[in-house]
């Protein structure tokens, strides 16, 4: 009778441990899903009506969340702000590194990255967000991170492979360039979300990229 409880009792004990070992991941998964959330719910508000007028509680009630699980993630919205900025201009990297294709002309990646990047401000609540954000900098408590470096970076590097390739002329400055481009983008955006909120966005970047861009 011994021997037969034996393999009962290491089963349970197994169980036991294997539930003990699950418990922390899945509260961790659950974590991380309400700040995922409650992000987004930021944004959308942030984007919407700006930072100053926006509450935490407003946040909380959005995502649907306790204010003090919004809390626990983040001490306060300026911490939410600065969030919502770094992760869209740091995107930059990302979505070139998504869009890296051998075949790739350096200059067609120019393209797509701009187009994907005036996608996402038509379509995504975090990039209307950050950009909004960044915009009302001067009248906030929230340390920002620096807009637009990693793009301009970004840029610098493609135009510079592109100059390699033949693509821009050999007297072209690469760095003169992607900051006309990076300074134009926003500009072109910023228009479209004020006239148009931004309905027109990705076809006034095209038009721009063809003025700027030739032939890419």
């Amino acid at each position: 009778m011994a021997a037969s409880g034996n393999p009962v009792s290491g089963t349970s004990r197994s169980r036991g441990t294997a539930a003990g070992r699950s418990a922390p991941a899945l509260k961790q998964a659950r974590a991380l899903r309400t700040r995922a959330t409650v992000l987004e719910a930021a944004a959308a508000l942030f984007a919407r009506k700006g930072f100053k007028v926006v509450t935490m509680q407003e946040i909380a009630e959005e995502a649907g969340a306790t204010k003090g699980a919004v809390y626990f993630h983040f001490p306060n919205k300026e911490a939410l702000a600065a969030e919502l900025v770094g992760s869209f201009y740091a995107a930059a990297p990302k979505t070139t590194s998504a869009l890296a294709d051998p075949d790739l002309k350096p200059l067609e990646t120019v393209r797509r990255l701009t187009m994907e990047t005036a996608r996402r401000l038509r379509d995504d609540a975090v990039a209307q967000a950050a950009v909004r954000l960044q915009t009302e900098r001067m009248v906030t408590d929230a340390e920002l991170p620096l807009p637009f470096i990693d793009y301009i970076a970004v840029y610098t590097l493609l135009l510079e492979r592109a100059k390699e390739a033949g693509e821009l002329p050999a007297d072209a400055s690469a760095a003169s360039l992607a900051r006309t481009i990076v300074a134009s983008f926003f500009g072109v955006q910023h228009v479209s979300w004020i006239l148009n909120d931004r309905a027109d966005v990705v076809a006034r970047v095209e038009e721009l990229l063809d003025l700027i861009l030739p032939g890419s």
